[in-house]
């Protein structure tokens, strides 16, 4: 542990020049006490750092110790440090090996463009796990958006809200951009306060001259886990009980996996492609709103709604509404 401590050290310095031994500290998750001797036994083999005193002080090594590789263009250098969110690591138990990988290669990077590289790392996130509904093209250039986030200026954005669908016209401090299963998504504050919006709902945008003003010391994934968490705690308050074909069972757990109960049984069976042999899978689930639930048509007869019978009346409405709408004029 402590010689990869001690390569941490040398990394960080490489990457940042001057850090505060109270930094590394934090960083490593360590006492400044043990820095301070790390730092010892990295003079002692032969490495040339030192630590300056005083208000501005910090620990860094002598001018010119450093590691580069050629060869990485400016555009792979940021591409190397848009990341997925650290739960899909922690999920591997590869939580701290992320932070200590993304040392190294900052170091490797050339010095030119590690500022871009950082700065990609700090404005762009991928969060892969889907939220209810499926992604659609953005309805504005994401380009434009690119240049408020990396450019920090401003982004005048006009925007139909889902819930309502009322259009309102916002002045933001943009965070940054995430990618959510394949949609995307503007982080940023609106008077202080953050907030989301999804690109597809974006009906203009463009970069204001003022600079951005964010809040000092908040990151995009600070701000996103805040946003993130948020959506997830939205109680499931209408349950729902359907009776899935074990055809359709596949199909029908990519779309409503996350309002699932209770796990699926027979995932085995349906993985396999199985028939219908065995009758269907009852599944238990949970919807915001019994409207929400209402995308439940979607499937056809390959799910049944078993309760509650509000959402089987409003089915049936859904239903004889859209037959009206195509049955022929002279059908009963």
């Amino acid at each position: 542990m402590k010689s990869d401590r001690l390569l941490s050290i040398l990394l960080l310095l490489q990457t940042h020049g001057q850090v505060p031994a109270s930094e590394l500290a934090q960083r490593l998750e360590v006492s400044v006490r043990t820095i301070f001797r790390d730092v010892e036994a990295l003079s002692a083999a032969g490495v040339p750092v030192y630590a300056e005193r005083g208000r501005n002080g910090g620990i860094r090594l002598l001018p010119g110790y450093r590691t580069d590789v050629s060869g990485l263009t400016a555009d792979e250098a940021r591409a190397l440090f848009v990341l997925v969110t650290e739960q899909a690591h922690a999920d591997l138990g590869l939580g701290r090996a992320i932070g200590s990988a993304l040392r190294k290669v900052m170091a490797a990077v050339p010095a030119p463009f590690r500022g871009d590289a950082d700065l990609a790392s700090r404005r762009i996130l991928i969060d892969p796990v889907r939220w209810r509904g499926t992604p659609r093209p953005s309805a504005v250039d994401l380009g434009v958006l690119q240049a408020a986030v990396f450019n920090d200026r401003r982004l005048r954005l006009r925007y139909r809200h889902g819930r309502d669908r009322q259009v309102r016209s916002y002045t933001l401090d943009p965070y940054g951009l995430v990618s959510k299963a394949g949609a995307w998504y503007l982080v940023a504050d609106h008077r202080g306060k953050a907030m989301m919006f999804r690109s597809d709902r974006m009906l203009s945008a463009s970069v204001a001259e003022e600079p951005v003003r964010r809040r000092s010391g908040v990151e995009l994934a600070d701000v996103w886990e805040v946003l993130r968490e948020g959506i997830d705690r939205i109680p499931a308050s209408v349950r729902v009980v359907v009776r899935v074909r074990r055809s359709a069972l596949a199909r029908f757990l990519r779309y409503h996996e996350a309002n699932l109960a209770a796990p699926a049984p027979a995932l085995e069976e349906a993985e396999a492609g199985a028939g219908d042999e065995g009758g269907p899978v009852e599944l238990e689930l949970g919807f915001p709103a019994l409207r929400a639930a209402e995308q439940l048509l979607a499937f056809g007869p390959a799910v049944e709604v078993v309760e509650p019978a509000e959402l089987r009346e409003a089915l049936v409405r859904r239903a004889r509404e859209t037959i009206s709408l195509y049955a022929p004029p002279d059908e009963d």
